[in-house]
């Protein structure tokens, strides 16, 4: 039997033939292949199509949240302008007057402060305020300088400059901290100037 891809009749003849089992090994052999070759590339179809999909959804959902994440922070940037002036209030509400018109300004500002922390924690914004004893966060707090403290363990809060402010969860400045350390030890050296200082000391006596 002619085999002719092209012509509808042949084809009908082929399949008349398979359905009678008048069909040769060669052609049976032939369709298999040509069977497998169908099967393979509608695999190689549904694997690029599952592929791009999963792609798609992966992108969807970066997109979401990339945009919670933007509604979420759109305030960062106009915190980071604002801390100068909380820092300002910090400063003013710190330091007690004595003058009694002063103290009376002084109650107004505080009311304005309670106000205006209040607004920004609806919003999200937190003050950070270290305690003096409170072991040493890097996390949180920024260690502007060190110094010998008797009072408190090394690594430990003694003095607080700055409060910190976050957004959420996200630290926006860290809170500014002096930190206390040990005492440098003392080398053998400055212990013989010592002992030399005290001996010039007593012969002068």
């Amino acid at each position: 039997m002619k085999e002719d891809k092209k012509n509808p009749k042949v084809e009908l003849e082929d399949e008349k033939d398979i359905k009678e089992g008048r069909v040769s090994k060669r052609r049976y052999q032939s369709l298999l292949e040509e069977k497998e070759k169908l099967e393979k590339e509608l695999q190689a179809w549904k694997d690029k199509y599952y592929r791009a999909f999963a792609d798609t959804e992966n992108l969807k959902k970066q997109y979401d949240q990339d945009h919670r994440s933007a509604i979420k922070y759109r305030a960062y940037g106009f915190v980071d302008r604002l801390i100068p002036v909380l820092d300002s209030f910090h400063v003013a509400l710190t330091n007690e007057p004595t003058d009694p018109v002063l103290k009376n300004y002084l109650t107004g500002f505080q009311y304005i402060y309670r106000q205006f922390v209040e607004a920004l924690e609806n919003e999200g914004i937190s003050e950070y305020a270290p305690k003096i004893g409170e072991a040493f966060n890097g996390e949180f707090m920024h260690a502007l300088d060190t110094e010998v403290h008797e009072d408190y363990p090394p690594n430990t809060v003694v003095r607080v400059y700055a409060k910190g402010y976050k957004l959420h969860d996200r630290m926006v400045r860290a809170a500014m901290v002096i930190v206390s350390k040990l005492p440098e030890p003392v080398t053998q050296e400055e212990t013989n100037v010592d002992e030399q200082n005290d001996g010039q000391s007593s012969t002068l006596a």
